[in-house]
C-alpha cells in the first residue's frame, strides 16, 4: 500500500467506530509505532484532518465538534471555505465563461458548507465586485488550448495578429507563463520562428492548434530577466531610466503606486515626487505619463522628453 492509499485509510477506519485503539489501527494497515506517528502528524499537519486521542475511549477518533468540513482529502475551517467562495467569485468576474463551469461542482459543495454554517453564498457574491477597464475580448477555446500547452508542457501553432503593423503571422511557440496585465491575458514563450522569448498578446490569437511536441523549457532566470527587465509589458533588456517629477498634488496618489519593482523614489522639498523606473520600450511608458497630463514632467532622458513632446504636439492638433 503506498502512502497516500495508506494515508486516505484512516478516514475509512476511523469513521466506523466511536474510537478506535492504536494497535488496532497498526495491525489493520501493518505498519510500525514510528510508521503511525509520522502518519498522525501528516493526516493533521498536510491534510487538516482532525484526529484526536480520546483518553475515556482510550483509542483515535474523528473530533465531531471541530467546525472545519471536507471536501475529498481536504478539510477546510468556516473561513477557508470563505476565501475560497471569495476566490471563485473574483474568477468568475475576472474570466466569465471560461472557469466558472469548471468550478461548478465545488462552488455548490462550498455553497452546502457555508448554508451548514449559517452563511449565504449569494450574499457573499454580491460582496466582490471587479471593475475593469480596457478589457479585451478572448477567443475562448484558443485561451483554452494555450492553458493546456502551457501546464501540460506543449508546443502549440498560433496565427498571431500584429496590430501594429496589421500582418497575421503564423508560428510555433513553446508556451512559458500565462501573464494576467491590467485586464488582459499575455503568453510569454519561446518563438520557434525567431528563436528568441517573446510575448503574445491572447486575444491577437484568433487560431491555435495543439501539438504533440514537448515544449522547449527556457531558464526562469533567463525569462525573468528578458520579461521582466523592462517596463510594463515590453520585455527586453532596459536600456535606459526614465526620470518622472509629480506635482504635489497628483503626488499624494504617485506614492503609494508602483510602476516598475526595481524603482527609485525621491520627495522633495516642495511636495512633489520624483520616480525612476528602467524600460526597454518607450511605448506603454508614453501612454502611462501622458495620461496624467500637467501633473508630470518627465527630467530625461531627452529623447524620453522629446517623444512625449511629439506626442502631445500630434495631440493638440487635434483641437486646433
Amino acid at each position: 500500500m503506498s502512502e497516500v492509499d495508506r494515508l486516505y485509510s484512516y478516514k475509512t477506519i476511523l469513521n466506523g467506530r466511536r474510537a478506535v485503539p492504536r494497535s488496532e489501527i497498526l495491525k489493520k494497515l501493518e505498519i510500525s509505532p514510528a510508521t503511525f506517528k509520522r502518519d498522525l502528524a501528516k493526516l493533521r499537519n498536510r491534510l487538516n484532518i482532525p484526529v484526536i486521542f480520546d483518553k475515556d475511549l482510550e483509542g483515535y477518533k474523528l473530533d465531531v465538534t471541530d467546525s472545519r468540513e471536507e471536501l475529498p482529502g481536504l478539510w477546510f475551517s468556516q473561513e477557508e471555505i470563505l476565501a475560497l467562495l471569495t476566490i471563485q467569485n473574483m474568477i468568475g468576474q475576472l474570466e466569465p465563461g471560461l472557469l466558472g463551469p469548471k468550478l461548478k461542482p465545488l462552488q455548490k459543495r462550498l455553497d452546502g458548507m457555508l448554508a451548514s454554517h449559517g452563511l449565504d453564498a449569494q450574499t457573499l457574491a454580491q460582496r466582490v465586485r471587479l471593475v475593469h477597464a480596457g478589457k479585451r475580448r478572448l477567443h475562448i477555446k484558443c485561451f483554452e488550448a494555450i492553458t493546456k500547452a502551457t501546464l501540460e508542457r506543449k508546443r502549440i501553432k498560433i496565427h498571431h495578429y500584429n496590430r501594429q503593423t496589421g500582418i497575421t503571422v503564423e508560428r510555433v511557440i513553446s508556451p512559458q507563463q500565462l501573464v494576467h496585465y491590467r485586464d488582459n491575458w499575455y503568453i510569454d514563450s519561446w518563438c520557434h520562428l525567431r528563436d528568441e522569448i517573446r510575448s503574445f498578446a491572447v486575444d491577437a490569437i484568433p487560431e491555435c492548434e495543439l501539438l504533440p511536441d514537448g515544449a522547449k523549457n527556457v531558464d526562469p532566470d533567463q525569462l525573468r530577466l528578458a520579461m521582466s527587465s523592462g517596463y510594463g509589458i515590453f520585455g527586453g533588456q532596459a536600456i535606459a531610466w526614465a526620470k518622472l517629477k509629480f506635482s504635489p498634488e497628483r503626488a499624494r496618489w504617485a506614492r503609494n503606486e508602483e510602476w516598475h519593482p526595481e524603482q527609485k523614489t525621491i520627495d522633495l522639498a516642495d511636495g512633489s515626487y520624483v520616480i525612476e523606473v528602467p524600460y526597454s520600450d518607450e511605448r506603454e511608458l508614453l501612454a502611462d505619463v501622458m495620461k496624467y497630463g500637467a501633473d508630470v514632467e518627465v527630467i530625461g532622458p531627452e529623447s524620453l522628453r522629446k517623444s512625449i513632446k511629439v506626442a502631445m504636439l500630434k495631440s493638440l492638433k487635434h483641437y486646433d
